[in-house]
């Protein structure tokens, strides 16, 4: 059995190297008509096909499951650690988890958002696009359609504007603001693409056709669209052929059991670190050995973070609505080049910002080009990256930002050729550095919020970092 899985891995591993050589090879797969229709120097489009995630692959694999194990075996010390911590110290098990419910904090508010965002792609978006398709049957006025986009653009404004200020007026804490923050964007994205992909459609229906093919998809379309793992809209995904409901419950408690693993990195190794902020923290030498004593932590939470979302939560909505391409990211930790970690990182998004990105740019611009397509791809991925912070924090210290768009950016060049396996080493030493970096300093600049006094207006103290204008004289430790 061992030997069989070890063959299967080894064709599987095959296929994903013939597939990076080759990324076209990907899309020609039974969608020849697709490429023939294709012109000269165009893109290819993205095909969905049926497909495991990587690492259900691999886990069949008894040498990775056991890399899994030691993973929950840790994870089971950890809460061994704070059960013995309890009784030693306090001479009770307390379990209060308080970091949890502080950082979840106000949940009915962030759900009663949640709901609106929701509801308004289900009762604007759709009713307002069915109604300009509709309308064009029989009238096909530019006019009419530009006013329809400057509509479309409002809405788009005011679906940023409208959560962002009720997280502002309602105070959320960082956990809470994140879940609105990052399904505030993945609607967005979701709305941009059904909008995108089916107005091409409507614009080109004949009026002569007689028939209602071309023109709006059926709400159910729009509706599964908005729930399946993907920011790519088409009328039809591969599909599997029943749901696995012990799969979906596994999945869901992996994702538990990886909130948990993140109480415990930051309840050990970050809290206790910085929460005292003072004069101390900001001197050359206890900053280097913050950082260093942070990548670590900072890395794992990386990789629980990914497998949480990217694998885990990601496999458990595709199981349940049977959505049967599951390539939500690629063998990424194996990268010898920082533009294919980039690719494989997050497919899902990835392929949002190729569609409608990287690929408009190339259409606009043409082929000698291509560098203001990345450019702008690379650009776009860090500003939002960086709004999701700055909203959940509630400050402007834009250091994953300087870090995105421009040791990143310059890490692509330097690593373009990397062939040999020693640039996999960097890749990782790279990633280390960096995490440890995020950590160390979004953690001091909260706690330096916390103790620090406040020196100027609303507005500066927002965008001025208050661990480099520290009061030291006037702090109040928690």
């Amino acid at each position: 059995m061992s030997r069989e899985l070890e063959s299967l891995f080894e064709e599987f591993v095959s296929e994903v190297e013939q597939i990076e050589q080759n990324p076209e090879s990907l899309f020609e797969v039974g969608h020849k008509s697709n490429r023939a229709k294709r012109k000269d120097g165009e893109l290819p489009d993205k095909v969905f096909v049926n497909r495991r995630s990587v690492l259900t692959e691999l886990l069949e694999i008894s040498h990775i499951r056991t890399i899994y194990h030691i993973f929950v075996a840790i994870l089971l010390v950890f809460s061994l650690n704070t059960i013995v911590y309890d009784i030693i110290d306090k001479g009770r098990l307390v379990l209060d988890f308080d970091l949890i419910q502080w950082a979840f904090g106000k949940f009915p508010k962030v759900m009663a958002l949640w709901v609106c965002m929701q509801l308004s792609t289900l009762l604007i978006v759709y009713p307002g696009f069915y109604h300009w398709s509709t309308s064009r049957r029989y009238t096909s006025s530019r006019l009419m359609d530009f006013v329809w986009l400057g509509i479309f653009i409002s809405y788009q404004i005011a679906f940023l504007v409208l959560p962002v200020t009720y997280l502002s007026e309602h105070n959320l804490p960082p956990a809470s603001s994140v879940i609105i923050v990052t399904e505030q964007l993945r609607l967005m994205m979701k709305v941009h693409s059904f909008v995108r992909e089916s107005a091409f459609r409507v614009i080109k229906h004949k009026k002569t056709d007689g028939t209602e093919e071309g023109n709006c998809p059926d709400f159910s379309k729009y509706l599964y669209f908005l729930f399946s793992p993907t920011l790519i809209y088409r009328d039809h995904y591969p599909r599997t052929q029943k749901i696995h409901w012990n799969y979906v419950v596994s999945n869901f408690a992996q994702v538990l059991a990886c909130l948990f693993y993140t109480y415990y990195i930051f309840e050990r190794f970050c809290v206790p670190v910085f929460r005292n902020f003072n004069r101390e923290h900001v001197t050359p030498k206890a900053l280097l050995l913050s950082v260093f004593g942070c990548m670590l932590p900072g890395t794992l939470v990386l990789f629980i973070g990914f497998f949480a979302i990217l694998h885990s939560w990601l496999n458990a909505f595709a199981e349940m609505l049977r959505f049967g391409d599951r390539l939500f990211y690629k063998d990424w930790w194996n990268s010898t080049t920082f533009s294919n970690y980039y690719r494989t990182w997050n497919v899902v998004v990835h392929d949002w910002l190729y569609t409608y990105i990287y690929k408009d740019v190339y259409m606009i611009l043409g082929p000698k080009m291509r560098s203001v397509g990345l450019t702008s791809v690379f650009f776009i991925s860090a500003v939002f990256h960086e709004y999701v912070l700055v909203v959940s924090f509630g400050f402007f210290y834009p250091v994953l930002f300087v870090m995105f768009a421009g040791a990143g950016f310059g890490f692509v060049f330097l690593t373009d050729k990397g062939v040999s396996r020693s640039w996999n080493v960097f890749m990782w030493v790279s990633l280390f550095i960096g995490n440890g970096l995020l950590m160390c300093l979004y953690s001091l600049e909260w706690y330096a919020r916390q103790n620090c006094p406040v020196t100027t207006n609303n507005f500066f103290d927002y965008l001025i970092p208050r661990s480099w204008t520290c009061d030291f004289a006037g702090i109040t430790l928690k």
